[in-house]
């Protein structure tokens, strides 16, 4: 029950006095001795390489674009994805197309239902974000920094899923399926998402950690 809640149990169990409830009381400290023994660590996420398992259409779905308050460099941009510990790094708009000028305060997220880093290291939905917050920008050599959200853009776009696999687990992130939508490769460099295929390689942040409430615990969870 409420002891192994989430793999990792409540911080206390109310019981009724020890007298003439001894079996009681002795089941409990058995109990937290095992919990004690199962307790892992939090690992911290570092950058990975990952390799593309499959790249398919996806429909058209609600599209966040991310808008900070400051300019993102080259090599920036969030970490983004379907399962919070694979999170992909999705560059900022400050590269220009043929067709569209760079936005280097922009990063095109994907899909409202993803995972974000935040600045304190917590995750959120794309769905749950408003001016003000203030999320990790991440750069391709593992470095980062806080920067805050000036707007949120919301439209509805056609959308491809990219699937991929690291060393520890499997993932997939939805993206916008635009030129001006760039992923970047496991040389640091940002590639359209357009030009990536089956046997690509790409920067994740992964983690051994599941999320509670956006907040990394010790536990497993599978996210498909």
């Amino acid at each position: 029950g409420a002891v192994f809640s989430l793999q990792h149990g409540v911080d206390a169990v109310l019981l009724p006095p020890e007298q003439g409830n001894e079996s009681l009381w002795e089941t409990a400290r058995n109990l937290t001795t095992e919990i004690d023994e199962s307790t892992e660590p939090v690992i911290d996420p570092s950058l990975v390489t990952a390799s593309i398992i499959s790249v398919e259409p996806a429909g058209i779905g609600e599209r966040v674009c991310v808008d900070l308050i400051e300019r993102l460099s080259p090599g920036e941009g969030l970490a983004i994805g379907s399962s919070a510990s694979s999170l992909c790094l999705v560059h900022g708009e400050t590269i220009p197309s043929e067709y569209v000028p760079s936005r280097p305060f922009r990063v095109n997220a994907g899909a409202i239902h993803s995972y974000v880093l935040m600045a304190d290291g917590s995750t959120r939905y794309l769905s749950e974000l408003q001016a003000g917050d203030e999320v990790t920008v991440l750069s391709n050599d593992g470095s980062n920094r806080g920067a805050v959200i000036g707007r949120l853009k919301v439209e509805r776009r056609p959308f491809i899923v990219l699937r991929f696999s690291t060393s520890m687990n499997e993932g997939q992130i939805m993206l916008q399926q635009a030129e001006t939508v760039r992923l970047i490769s496991s040389s640091g460099e940002a590639v359209p998402v357009t030009h990536i295929e089956e046997g690509s390689e790409i920067l994740v942040l992964n983690e051994a950690s599941m999320r509670h409430i956006g907040q990394a615990v010790s536990g497993e969870v599978a996210e498909r």
